[in-house]
């Protein structure tokens, strides 16, 4: 048996951004769809994470990509606060412009858009990650992270198995603890010790969205040098982040929560006129809302067998994945 260590770093578990500026006119709706302003916290869509997600799916309802993005400024744009003192500000401004959806991504939108949303009582907004916001004007969209996460851990798990690893060890770096990145946590923990019971994990929050060099640590670094290290993406696939060489990468794989599809189907709901305010909408690895990218390069056909078999128990109910730690 080889002896080594593995250490898995959930990378990023960043929230969201975008460029601030000054006053914007409302996009002309040239193609007959509604028009859609993002909003987001000073950590850009260029994050690789969870607002570029956010954006992906923005362009796709639109028909554009990110490499051209032919209608922004027409039909949709956005833009980026720098602090949250901007929130209420940016908010007031885009449902001044009278856009027809207004989106914000992640639960420290959540008191301005609470406030914001009742002033506009007409105005209709999107925001994900929180279901605590009331008004029949707000759609709300959260994600089983943990179920996600679980299948990840899976992954990571059969991982060091497959490699001969003996006492392998796991890791879980966070951002700004809070019920989200608990989800994030207490899956991946699950996930690991449904294969390995007793392996060996630590955890380490950065106490920040902003600072990715605090979560990232040496990965690539410990690859390249031969080390039996990997990393685990979060949010959006980020393999290609990971790259060190041709061809590798040392992310062994990404727990994707499709921030993409939550946009771009509540821009359907809002064209058809069905925009469901008021309401939760929940993405789960039922509905495909949270799992594994469909590329995983460094994982052997094998290994996504085994994972797509807890998944299916996940979409069965039979497998449960506690999102919090039990109550004492």
């Amino acid at each position: 048996m080889k002896r080594s260590v593995v250490t898995i770093l959930a990378l990023g578990l960043a929230l969201l951004a975008i460029s601030c500026g000054g006053k914007a006119a409302k996009p002309a709706d040239t193609a007959g769809l509604p028009t859609a302003r993002l909003l987001t916290d000073a950590t850009g869509i260029d994050d690789k994470s969870f607002n570029a997600a956010a954006w992906r799916g923005i362009l796709d309802f639109y028909g554009d990509t990110w490499e051209n993005q032919a209608k922004k400024g027409k039909s949709y744009d956005v833009v980026t606060a720098q602090t949250q003192d901007m929130y209420v500000p940016n908010l007031k401004q885009a449902s001044d412009e009278k856009y027809d959806l207004v989106v914000v991504t992640g639960f420290t939108w959540a008191d301005a858009l609470g406030e914001v949303a009742k002033q506009y009582p007409d105005q209709k907004y999107m925001i994900v990650d929180v279901d605590w916001v009331a008004g029949s004007n707000v759609m709300q969209m959260t994600f089983s992270e943990h179920e996600g996460s679980y299948l990840v851990g899976v992954a990571a798990a059969l991982k060091a198995q497959a490699d001969g690893i003996k006492d392998a060890k796991f890791g879980f770096i966070g951002g700004i603890p809070g019920p989200v990145i608990t989800k994030f946590e207490m899956g991946w923990v699950q996930g690991i010790k449904s294969v390995l019971p007793d392996a060996k994990i630590v955890d380490y929050y950065a106490n920040d969205w902003g600072k990715p060099e605090l979560a990232k640590a040496q990965a690539k670094e410990y690859r390249s040098q031969g080390k039996n290290v990997w990393a685990i993406g979060v949010d959006s696939d980020q393999f290609a982040d990971g790259v060190y060489a041709e061809g590798k990468s040392a992310v062994l794989t990404s727990m994707m929560k499709r921030v993409d599809v939550a946009a771009h189907d509540v821009a359907v709901l809002a064209k058809n006129g069905q925009f469901p305010g008021g309401q939760v909408l929940v993405f789960n690895v039922k509905n495909d809302g949270v799992g594994l990218p469909a590329q995983n390069p460094n994982l052997g056909d094998d290994i996504m067998a085994k994972v797509k078999e807890y998944a299916e128990q996940i979409k069965a109910g039979t497998l449960v994945v506690a999102e919090a730690p039990a109550k004492k």
